[in-house]
């Protein structure tokens, strides 16, 4: 992935010299990158843009709070971008740790400028996707949400492929109503057929239709 206008990449790392180092080298590149010297100093930053493009390298290991740390904070704030950690020799359990509660990469001095950039630009675009994911999701929930409750009871047998008929036997209503019903949930959910209302329902929750 190339480097966006938009995308910042946060490097939080309390070794000026080395986090000076990959800040010139991603510059280099073309991303736009902020620096932080700590862990606060990323979050005071964030407080205003928790959800923007980008991603952070991170250094597993700081003095006040420890990646694994600023890690679990966004994790609990619900705003976790997506993470490269920096880790040193021996913390590869760590770093697996890290990677388990969704980090996306790791990478031990020393290392490669090439493995950061690949690491970066992979990170990156995961979070785009992930912004992307999110965002349709939402949609779908939006757009549901407009049914009412007997509509949705109708809409879930629809969407399992049941003809009218057979949602009328299991809901124990008429046909016609059914119909009525059926009507209502794709005008509401501006969809045309019940091919793409179980892809809207699978798209607000994986688990609608088991």
């Amino acid at each position: 992935m190339l480097p966006t206008d938009e995308a910042v990449i946060h490097v939080v790392d309390d070794d000026a010299p080395f986090r000076r180092s990959l800040v010139f080298l991603l510059e280099s590149v073309g991303w736009r990158v902020a620096s932080h010297a700590s862990a606060e100093d990323f979050l005071a930053t964030q407080a205003s843009s928790p959800d923007a493009p980008g991603c952070l390298v991170l250094d597993i290991r700081m003095p006040t709070m420890s990646g694994l740390e600023l890690q679990e904070r966004l994790r609990a704030a619900g705003a976790v971008p997506p993470i490269v950690f920096i880790t040193g020799h021996g913390d590869v359990e760590l770093a697996v740790q890290a990677m388990k509660h969704g980090a996306c990469d790791f990478l031990q001095k020393p290392f490669k400028d090439q493995a950061l950039l690949d690491a970066v630009a992979t990170a990156v675009r995961r979070g785009a996707e992930d912004r992307s994911r999110d965002a349709q999701r939402d949609d779908a929930k939006a757009r549901l949400a407009r049914l009412s409750p007997r509509e949705r009871e109708v809409a879930r047998l629809v969407a399992q492929g049941l003809p009218n008929k057979l949602v009328a036997r299991e809901l124990d209503i008429s046909e016609k109503t059914v119909h009525v019903h059926r009507q209502h949930v794709m005008d509401k959910a501006e969809i045309g057929s019940a091919a793409e209302l179980a892809r809207l329902m699978l798209r607000a929750d994986p688990a609608a239709l088991d």
